[in-house]
């Protein structure tokens, strides 16, 4: 089974490298861009027989993968036929 953790700066966080990947959009002339967040992904391959995995990935993600204070996170599980779960 595989999953996606997808960790982003909260909103009232200030984002400087998406910032400056913004201005980076308007020196190649690539207007209309009006913010940029930038995060991460982890992927995660979990055994079949893993139970409530989707609550184990967030327990993980709380405790491991995020700063709860500064970031939020999402939880997918990715099902067999690429379709997910959040």
């Amino acid at each position: 089974m595989r999953a996606r953790v997808t960790v982003t700066l909260k909103r009232e966080v200030l984002d400087p490298q998406g910032e400056a990947i913004r201005r980076g959009f308007d020196a190649l002339g690539l207007q209309g861009v009006r913010e940029v967040r930038v995060g991460k992904v982890i992927e995660v391959e979990l055994d079949d027989a893993v139970a409530d995995a989707p609550r184990l990935l967030r327990e993980a993600a709380d405790k491991l993968l995020a700063n709860p204070v500064m970031e939020d996170f999402a939880v997918e599980i990715i099902g067999a036929e690429g379709t997910t779960t959040k």
